[in-house]
């Protein structure tokens, strides 16, 4: 029986990484529909996906698979031709990054979830057959243009605090668990308006509709490939961009620009930036946006008090990492926690 995962440690297979001649291609792509046996799909993708030398992160549940790849350039057409040929995958659509320098991913990791995006929804009525209506880019801004339109971002507010629509809603919550009852509260007044949602690349803001469909509202639409396949149509066909900003991705790239407004600021200086990174602390690796300035300055950390962790040498910096929970700080940054900034410039600089 081959190996079904890697093996290989994680900083050898960056370094294989970028000793590659050929470039790659970063896309992502998504599709509910009944999975019969979630393990041995996964293992069967998982072989045909290593032969054809795929990185990246995959999940597979019983609904349906939720993926975000890089493939050789030159196997592009075999791979959409092999995903396409799955049963229940016909005509998937592959949203194509839009500001990709092919080093996104540097290992494959396929594993099996309760649900490709975790919900929280426990209703058996609750059905994805009845979600809303896709609106393609075009469509998309017409209908944004109407006053009786209502756009809801259903991401995170790291996501949405260095991009998004002009006129869009902010649901205030780190989880799309809580995102989807706080939204349908938010739209009770709404009801009778045209709920236009979107996302990153289609995933939850479909499900998002099918939810607010389940608590009876009717006019309910969800942008068709999110903002990846909005951002690389306004471009093909020369329609306007109705972005602003940064368009947040989950690989090692954490942002691709969709504008040139820079929407956000440093969360150390609060300077202007969009830039995410996490802090150089292993002990902390906190998600934060920080400006070059306050790059150099805190050398890559989110404060003084990491920066002078990193100075230790490397076995006392492993000591005091010994028994830290870092889950919460990655990932996670809502407005309060990171309201004022992280850590408040003096007036002399850092030695």
């Amino acid at each position: 029986m081959p190996v079904l995962h890697n093996r290989v440690s994680q900083k050898e297979l960056k370094a294989l990484l970028y000793q590659e001649t050929e470039p790659r291609t970063t896309l992502s792509f998504y599709r509910y529909f009944p999975v019969g046996d979630p393990q041995k799909f996964r293992d069967e993708l998982y072989l045909a996906l290593q032969e054809q030398k795929i990185f990246g992160r995959i999940y597979i549940a019983a609904e349906g698979i939720n993926a975000q790849i890089s493939v050789p350039q030159s196997g592009f057409e075999g791979l959409a031709a092999y995903l396409r040929g799955l049963a229940g995958m016909e005509g998937l659509r592959l949203n194509i990054a839009v500001d990709d320098d092919g080093k996104s991913f540097w290992v494959l990791k396929i594993k099996v979830r309760d649900k490709i995006v975790a919900d929280g929804i426990d209703d058996p009525a609750f059905d994805m057959g009845k979600k809303g209506k896709y609106v393609d880019a075009e469509q998309f801004n017409r209908l944004t243009e109407d006053p009786d339109s209502i756009v809801v971002d259903m991401r995170n507010h790291y996501e949405y605090e260095v991009g998004h629509f002009g006129q869009a809603l902010e649901v205030p919550s780190d989880t799309f668990r809580d995102q989807l009852p706080i939204s349908a509260e938010m739209l009770q007044e709404h009801k009778e308006k045209n709920i236009i949602m979107y996302c990153t690349g289609g995933i939850r803001c479909e499900k998002a509709s099918a939810y607010l469909l389940h608590k009876g509202f009717t006019n309910v639409f969800h942008l068709e490939g999110g903002i990846i396949h909005y951002a690389n149509t306004v471009k093909e066909k020369g329609l306007e961009n109705k972005f602003r900003g940064k368009n947040f991705v989950f690989d090692d790239r954490l942002g691709e620009r969709i504008s040139e407004e820079i929407i956000a600021r440093c969360h150390q200086c609060g300077q202007p930036a969009d830039t995410h990174t996490n802090c150089r602390n292993e002990g902390c690796h906190l998600l934060f946006i920080q400006c070059e300035a306050c790059a150099t300055r805190y050398q890559g950390c989110c404060s003084e008090e990491c920066l002078q962790t990193i100075l230790l040498p490397v076995e006392e910096q492993k000591q005091r990492r010994k028994g830290i929970d870092k889950g919460a700080h990655i990932f996670n940054k809502s407005k309060v926690r990171l309201r004022p900034p992280l850590d408040p410039p003096s007036s002399s600089p850092a030695k």
